[in-house]
């Protein structure tokens, strides 16, 4: 097929500079990781699709056939696997600070997505003993779709615990946070080994892509979902997801505000 060659996603530019300026806030210690390989892409995708994608043979999720824009896939997920794994082991909370997941389905892509590194670092975690379920709670303001089609296609609903937020579309800050309780009261239920939480920033009210909740209303949210770890002892291993709001000279100064209060919840709970 003749793919285009040109492609825009609203987050490639989030990691590097919310990594500065978490490490200018004196926030975090930086750990280094290794990409995904085939082996682990293939945990949540069929082999087909992935060689097909890093042969540039059919488009990645930024609608594009680039092989550097897919090995860059590569990274984004060997992050979640990481800090999935650094979360288990150490029992603490971790960030990878990624995002591009959650609309990657198991054969096929859309919404900057390409391979769903949440689905993938949930499973590297289920292959260690002793681990018989692992939650993922997605609290980007969109529909996890390709990690719920995974999750059916894969048959592994009796092991991932999977609550995503755009699966409904709250139109009332009660009923968010009426949901959002009744899923992680439903992950210690259910008394999961780790949660894989996408903090997502498009939640905010002001989001061109998004939302509902105001800066107060997002720092409750990451606090409740912290409570996890401070109150049930829960690892997290977190990430970024979405978040598109630009200033009027094109900078993502609100975006980044929004992931600090988030690392200074996930700090804050680490602490306790």
């Amino acid at each position: 097929m003749s793919c285009p060659s040109g492609s825009y996603s609203p987050s490639g530019e989030k990691p590097a500079k919310v990594v500065a300026d978490w490490l200018e806030h004196d926030l975090i210690e930086v750990v280094g990781f290794t990409p995904a390989t085939n082996d682990d892409l293939a945990l949540a995708h069929c082999t087909d699709y992935i060689l097909s994608i890093f042969a540039g043979e059919i488009e990645n999720g930024h609608h594009n056939c680039d092989v550097a824009v897919a090995e860059s896939t590569r990274w984004t997920v060997g992050s979640m696997v990481a800090a999935a794994l650094e979360a288990y082991h150490s029992g603490c909370i971790a960030c990878s600070p990624s995002s591009g997941f959650h609309h990657a389905c198991y054969d096929s892509n859309h919404g900057f997505c390409t391979f769903n590194g949440l689905v993938v670092a949930a499973r590297k975690v289920l292959d260690l003993p002793g681990v018989e379920r692992v939650g993922i709670l997605d609290c980007d303001w969109h529909f996890g779709d390709g990690t719920q089609n995974i999750i059916q296609q894969l048959e592994l609903s009796d092991r991932i615990d999977h609550y995503t937020s755009g699966q409904h579309w709250h139109t009332e800050v009660a009923a968010y946070f009426d949901w959002l309780e009744e899923a992680v009261q439903q992950l210690v239920d259910n008394d999961v080994s780790l949660v894989l939480y996408q903090a997502g920033a498009d939640a905010h009210k002001r989001d061109p892509l998004g939302g509902l909740l105001d800066d107060d209303q997002l720092l409750e949210r990451d606090t409740l979902v912290f409570e996890l770890y401070r109150k049930y002892h829960i690892p997290i291993a977190w990430n970024l997801a979405g978040g598109y709001q630009r200033a009027a000279d094109g900078s993502i100064e609100r975006v980044l505000a929004i992931h600090r209060n988030t690392m200074s919840a996930a700090v804050t709970a680490a602490s306790a």
